[in-house]
């Protein structure tokens, strides 16, 4: 039960797949691949096993709460405690998605943001001394993407608190469902509107590590990267989008300026806050 532990949500395939692999080469401790469906994850285990690499797999459906449960209480059976998180699982609408735009809304928020919140809460009572935390934002994750003043302010509040940020999510796809999202302030990207909240989650949970822990957590746009995410047209590949997130997941012990940030794909820190 010694073993540094590291997890990787959705590592079957693209950025998650290149994190894990990343990891197994750079990280010294256990790896686990989580992926929803569990034959698209020991498939993935066995390319990297071809490689050379050792990654354990374990099926974690983020949106169901009970697998959570499971993977959390054989964690607790199983290991002293949680080094590195990569909260990666997400998903993404095509633009020609043929759903409504309300359906859009409640299904991307309930996956990306709500669902990864869900996994913080059940885990990061793990967290060891030190860990390290990395949630997977995006571009489209940066506050300059939502048009509201007014909402930009609350959501850039140093008096936000996670409940309050979840009813503004909420809110959104509420209004989503009535058809005046814009009338609030809010764009018609639900993949955008998830992962501010995202980004704005991730600031929220540093600050509240921030008293009496060496926890960090950060948010990393990992580039605009060629998967199925993005319909293979981005330029970088998983290798290079896994970047960024592994340098933030391998972030040495004392760091002092790096904590609550939102950071590029180079592993700049970018004001989350201005364009």
């Amino acid at each position: 039960m010694a073993n540094k532990l590291a997890i990787v949500t959705g590592g079957n395939k693209g950025i998650g797949f290149a994190i894990v692999k990343a990891l197994c080469q750079h990280f010294e401790g256990d790896v686990y691949l989580t992926a929803r469906d569990v034959q698209r994850g020991e498939k993935a285990v066995k390319e990297l096993n071809a490689l050379g690499l050792k990654p354990k797999f374990y099926q974690l459906d983020i949106t169901d709460d009970g697998s959570i449960s499971n993977f959390k209480t054989y964690l607790e059976k199983n290991h002293s405690g949680i080094n590195v998180l990569v909260n990666n699982a997400a998903i993404a609408f095509k633009m020609a998605a043929t759903e409504p735009f309300s359906v859009q809304a409640e299904e991307t928020l309930r996956v990306n943001y709500f669902s990864l919140q869900k996994v913080c809460d059940a885990l990061f009572p793990l967290l060891l001394p030190g860990a390290r935390v990395v949630n997977v934002s995006s571009s489209a994750g940066h506050l300059s993407n939502i048009p509201g003043i007014e909402l930009r302010q609350t959501l850039s509040s140093p008096e936000l608190t996670v409940d309050k940020l979840d009813s503004l999510m909420q809110q959104f796809i509420e209004s989503a469902k009535q058809g005046n999202h814009e009338d609030f302030g809010w764009p018609s990207r639900a993949y955008a509107v998830s992962k501010v909240g995202v980004s704005a989650l991730t600031i929220i949970q540093q600050r509240q590590f921030n008293s009496d822990s060496d926890i960090i957590v950060n948010s990393v746009h990992p580039g605009y990267v060629d998967t199925d995410m993005t319909s293979h047209k981005g330029p970088l590949t998983i290798d290079e989008g896994a970047v960024a997130p592994v340098y933030l997941a391998l972030l040495p012990e004392g760091e002092k300026n790096i904590r609550g940030k939102y950071i590029w794909c180079d592993k700049t820190v970018r004001d989350w806050y201005k364009n």
